[in-house]
C-alpha cells in the first residue's frame, strides 16, 4: 500500500491540535492595519476553530497530522 500524500497548501494554512480540533488564522492582519481598531487587531491574533464538514475535509487532506 503506498503512502498517502499530504496536501501542502492545506498544511500551510491549518493546524490540528492534540484533541483533533482544526485551527486556522483569522484573516485581515496583513496590511491596512492603521485603519482598524485596536480591539479588532487584538482579536485577530488568536486562532479560530473550524467546525462541521469543513474540518472533516481538512483532516482528510492531512493524513499524518
Amino acid at each position: 500500500m503506498p503512502k498517502l500524500k499530504t496536501k501542502k497548501k492545506t498544511a500551510k494554512r491549518f493546524r490540528i491540535t492534540k484533541n483533533g480540533k482544526v485551527l486556522s488564522k483569522k484573516p485581515g492582519r496583513r496590511h491596512l492595519l492603521a485603519d482598524k481598531a485596536k480591539k479588532s487587531k487584538r482579536q485577530m491574533r488568536t486562532n479560530k476553530e473550524i467546525t462541521g464538514g469543513m474540518s472533516l475535509n481538512i483532516k482528510a487532506q492531512l493524513p499524518y497530522a
